[in-house]
C-alpha cells in the first residue's frame, strides 16, 4: 500500500513494508534507472532522516509534475501514446520479474508532449503463475476509448470524464457492434473479453478463473506475449477524421495580417515587459497554437493549450510531438463546461479551475462563441476569467465583426442585444483593472490587458 502527498510543491509517497519492499526491488533494476533517464518514469528517491508514521516503512518524493492533467482533456493520440509507455514498460518490468498491478491511464501525466508514468507504487514483484492484473483497467482506460474513437469516430472524452472507471468491455462491444471486425484485437481484447465478463459477472467465479489460471501456468511469458498483442493493436490504430468546425481555423481569413501581427505584438509585450515574466500561461481557444508559440517566443516556460475542438488538439499535438516541442501542453476542453471535480467525494479528480493556475491567460477569439453560440452573459464569461485568478490578455469582437456578425445572424432578432462594447466594458471593469487596450487595424476587435481587482 502507497499513499501520495502534497507539502506545498514537494510530491511525496508514504509507503508501507511490502510496498516499500517492492520499491527497493525496482529501484535495484536496471530497467527502472534506464526509464527514469530516459524520462518515461517520474524521478523519484528515498528521503531519508525523516520520522515515520506507524504504518509507513518508507517514504519517496518525486519530481513534480507541473500541470496534471485527466484522460478525458487528452486528445487521440495522447491517449495512444501513454498507452504504449504503460506497456512499453510492463513488458520491460516482467524481464526484471516486475509487473503493474493495475493500468490506470490516470497514472500517466504529459510534461508538454511527453507521456510520463507517475505510479511508482504500481510496480511489484512478479508472482508464480498469475495473469497480468492491470489487463482489465488497461482495456477500460485505453484500448477501449481508442476503439470507439478510431473505428466509430465516436470521441472518448465524454466517456471518460462520466465514469473514472472507463468503458466495460460490454459497453464497447455494444458501441461497436459489428464495425471493426478486422481490426487488430477487437475479438480477442472486446467480443471475448465482454462475453467473458458477462458469463463470470460476480465475484466467485473471478476468482475461480484467476485460480483455473494459476492451475494452467500463466506465466510471465504468456504474460508478455499478451502485452505485445496488446502494443500491436494499439500501435495499429489511427483516428482519420479530416475535417472539424475549426479544423480550418488556422488560415484566419478573417484577419487581415496587420490584425495578426497586432496581436502577436501584444501578446509579446504582455509578456517580455511583464516586471516577473509568466512561467505558465493557459492559452484558451488555442487553436493551431500560434499565439501559444508567441508566448513561448517572449519567455514563458510552459504553455497551456486548451481548445473545445479534439481533432484540432490531435493535430497540434502531432505536429508537436513531431517537432520535439516540449513547452506546450495541448488538451482538449469545453469553456463552457470545462473539466468538474469528479470521482470520490467529487475530490479525487480536481477540476480543471482547481489544477491549473497560470501566471497569465490569453483568452483571444473566444469571447463571442461563449456568447453567441453557448449563451454565456458578459458578466459570466468575465466572472469565469477572475476564477482562473491571474492577468488576463482578451479579446473582444464587436457586433460589426465578421465573425460574431455571422453568429449574430443565426440568432432571433433582439436576444443578444446585450453583446456589445459597452456592456464588455463595465462588465470586465467590476473585476478587472484594465492597463491597456488597443483597437486592432481592422477596428472590429479590441484587445486588453488586465489584472484581477
Amino acid at each position: 500500500m502507497s499513499r501520495v502527498y502534497r507539502d506545498g510543491d514537494t510530491v511525496l509517497r508514504g509507503m508501507n513494508a511490502e510496498a516499500f519492499a517492492d520499491f527497493q526491488h525496482l529501484a535495484a533494476t536496471r530497467f527502472f534507472s534506464a526509464a527514469v533517464e530516459r524520462g518515461d518514469i517520474v524521478r523519484t528517491e528515498v528521503v531519508d532522516g525523516v520520522e515515520l508514521p506507524d504504518d509507513w516503512a518508507g517514504v519517496l518524493r518525486h519530481e513534480r509534475i507541473e500541470v496534471v492533467t485527466y484522460p478525458y482533456e487528452w486528445p487521440f493520440e495522447m491517449l495512444r501514446d501513454a498507452a504504449l509507455l504503460q506497456l512499453r514498460l510492463t513488458r520491460e518490468a516482467i524481464a526484471e520479474k516486475l509487473i503493474t498491478k493495475d493500468a490506470s491511464s490516470y497514472n500517466v501525466q504529459f510534461a508538454g508532449t511527453r507521456p510520463v508514468f507517475i505510479d511508482i507504487g504500481s510496480f511489484e514483484r512478479l508472482r508464480k503463475a498469475e495473469p497480468w492484473p492491470g489487463y482489465r483497467q488497461f482495456c477500460e482506460l485505453f484500448l477501449n476509448p481508442l476503439l470507439v474513437q478510431a473505428i466509430r469516430d465516436v470521441p472518448f472524452q465524454p466517456l471518460l470524464r462520466g465514469s473514472v472507471h472507463g468503458i466495460s468491455p460490454v459497453v464497447t462491444a455494444d458501441m461497436l457492434g459489428g464495425a471493426g471486425r478486422l481490426t487488430k484485437g477487437v475479438f480477442t481484447h472486446v467480443k471475448l473479453h465482454a462475453r467473458a465478463e458477462l458469463r463470470y459477472a460476480d465475484a466467485d467465479k473471478e476468482r475461480d478463473v484467476k485460480a483455473e489460471l494459476k492451475r494452467a501456468g500463466f506465466g510471465p511469458g504468456l504474460i508478455d506475449a499478451q502485452l505485445k498483442n496488446l502494443e500491436k493493436a494499439i500501435a495499429g490504430l489511427k483516428w482519420d477524421k479530416q475535417r472539424s468546425t475549426w479544423s480550418d481555423y488556422g488560415d484566419r481569413s478573417h484577419y487581415t495580417d496587420r490584425d495578426l501581427d497586432a496581436k502577436d505584438e501584444f501578446v509579446r509585450v504582455t509578456i517580455s515587459g511583464a516586471a516577473q515574466t509568466p512561467r505558465l500561461v493557459l492559452d484558451l481557444g488555442a487553436n493551431d497554437g500560434r499565439f501559444s508559440r508567441t508566448a513561448l517566443a517572449a519567455g514563458a516556460s510552459l504553455v497551456v493549450a486548451v481548445d473545445s475542438d479534439d481533432l484540432v488538439v490531435d493535430r497540434l499535438y502531432r505536429d508537436l510531438r513531431e517537432e520535439g516541442e516540449r513547452r506546450i501542453l495541448p488538451l482538449v476542453l469545453d469553456l463552457s463546461d470545462p473539466s468538474p471535480g469528479l470521482g470520490w467525494r467529487s475530490r479525487e479528480r480536481l477540476s480543471f479551475v482547481d489544477r491549473v493556475r497560470a501566471d497569465l491567460v490569453l483568452c483571444l477569439a473566444v469571447v463571442h462563441h461563449l456568447a453567441l453560440t453557448n449563451t454565456v452573459p458578459l458578466d459570466e464569461i468575465v466572472t469565469f476569467l477572475a476564477d482562473l485568478g491571474a492577468p488576463i490578455v482578451v479579446e473582444f469582437p464587436h457586433r460589426d465583426d465578421p465573425m460574431a456578425s455571422r453568429l449574430l445572424a443565426r440568432k432571433r432578432e433582439g436576444v443578444f442585444d446585450a453583446y456589445d462594447l459597452p456592456n464588455w466594458d463595465k462588465a470586465l471593469e467590476r473585476q478587472f483593472k484594465v492597463h491597456d487596450r488597443i483597437t486592432l487595424p481592422s477596428g472590429t476587435r479590441t484587445l486588453y490587458r488586465c489584472t484581477p481587482r
